[in-house]
């Protein structure tokens, strides 16, 4: 993913918020294929989980309009682990099952002073870790 430092900002910041469940949103990207991240939209975890999240059916589909509104894709999923590494968990890799070609970002938290965020692609049961590359300036 290639993400503006501010739209990462914004990702990190929501998980500093919510120290004790993990956050979650997604990330709009321009295409698929560049995975330019255009903007993050923030979602309310129905569970107020420490140890998992679920973004509510119609709430995910009014961000995935809004998002197609706008000419873009659904590029990534992003949560936090509140007390582990940023590293999908097998929670993690049964959600993803319903959601092919999504990236999954995750910061971890469990240095709170120095949040972590690592994003994966998951299919089926095999994790591989992307890059995320920073950018200082929005598209």
């Amino acid at each position: 993913m290639d993400i503006a430092q501010e739209l990462l900002d914004q990702v990190v910041a929501h998980a500093q918020e919510l120290p004790g469940e993990e956050c979650c949103g997604v990330i709009a990207v321009d295409d698929l294929t560049a995975r330019r991240a255009q903007r993050v939209y923030r979602a309310e975890n129905v569970h107020r989980s420490d140890l998992r999240f679920e973004i509510e059916g119609t709430e995910l589909l009014k961000l995935c309009e809004a998002i197609e509104e706008q000419g873009w894709e659904l590029g990534a999923i992003y949560h936090s682990h509140v007390r582990s590494a940023p590293y999908p968990s097998q929670t993690d890799v049964g959600f993803a099952a319903l959601w092919p070609d999504v990236e999954w970002l995750i910061v971890g938290l469990s240095d709170p002073a120095n949040p972590e965020v690592r994003s994966y692609v998951i299919e089926g049961a095999q994790i591989s870790e992307v890059p995320i590359d920073v950018r200082e300036v929005p598209v």
